[in-house]
């Protein structure tokens, strides 16, 4: 079985943190491609369980690195700084691939007229065990997809499959953001190159556990709003795209505001009026200009 295409390979980073059992059906996952990955890279974020025992037992190829401190944008940098392949591609400790996820998206990059450096691929959902079917806001494309990125992460990580040059290009994943950090990283991508997407349902994602950060944290608009802000200020965007930017921030801190106000939360609704506030002059002037 090879392990490259046209001299190109493939390294596989995941980040853990307490799910064993989950873990293994990703790393088998993984095992089970029609093509052979450089290395597995698996970035535990200081799990108390079995997770190490487990992979010494089963994956004795696969490369441990054990990092105490918290995030899952920590333990995705550091795997990504232990790569040494072409290619990355990122898996969640709870999701799985299909058996030919990598060999399609490698040849995919190599038998195209476009080179993208950033391809992803269609999923499969369950929750708690059950199929789901995707809402129409979930429906993932390719090729200039800036616009629908600034509404909602429209690429999943367990799809991602990215040339390792593009994290010199436009930097690592933001250790500051606790969730929504892939949000954060696509939009920096997609504002600078369109990316590659095959319409074959390649990765198994698994929802419905207590664990997911989705279920941790509450108002997740809250992150893409910080995401959106530091690039405004860091001046990522150009002059078309920072007028998308500012009315997609305006429509999400009109949310978080109102619906605090509807709950009586005088903290959150004035933080974030006040926010409002500021990027709606910022829009007024930028449409003066």
């Amino acid at each position: 079985m090879s392990n490259t295409i046209n001299g190109e390979d493939v390294s596989v980073v995941i980040p853990t943190y307490n799910r064993c059992e989950l873990l293994k059906r990703a790393i088998s996952s993984v095992f089970n491609q029609t093509i052979q990955t450089r290395e597995i890279i698996v970035v535990d974020n200081g799990s108390t369980d079995n997770t190490y025992a487990m992979i010494s037992s089963l994956f004795p190829k696969t490369t441990y690195i054990y990092e105490k401190r918290k995030g899952v944008s920590i333990a995705r940098n550091i795997g990504i700084k232990n790569c040494h392949s072409t290619w990355i591609a990122f898996l969640d400790s709870d999701d799985a691939w299909e058996p030919q996820k990598l060999e399609k998206q490698l040849f995919f990059s190599n038998n195209i007229n476009k080179k993208y450096r950033l391809i992803h691929t269609n999923e499969i959902w369950y929750k708690n065990n059950k199929f789901q079917n995707q809402l129409k806001k979930h429906e993932k494309s390719g090729g200039d997809i800036f616009q629908k990125s600034l509404e909602i992460c429209c690429i999943s990580p367990s799809s991602a499959f990215i040339k390792k040059e593009v994290f010199d290009d436009y930097g690592f994943f933001d250790e500051s953001l606790e969730v929504c950090e892939d949000y954060d990283m696509w939009i920096r991508i997609t504002s600078k190159e369109e990316v590659g997407f095959l319409d074959n349902p390649l990765v198994v994602k698994y929802g419905g556990h207590d664990d997911q950060l989705s279920k941790k944290y509450w108002g997740m608009d809250r992150f893409r709003i910080k995401s959106l802000e530091k690039n405004l200020k860091n001046n990522w965007f150009t002059a078309e795209q920072k007028k998308s930017v500012l009315n997609i921030l305006i429509k999400k801190l009109s949310i978080i505001s109102n619906g605090a106000k509807k709950r009586d939360n005088e903290e959150i609704y004035r933080k974030y009026k006040d926010k409002l506030n500021y990027w709606s002059l910022e829009l007024d002037k930028f449409k003066n200009e």
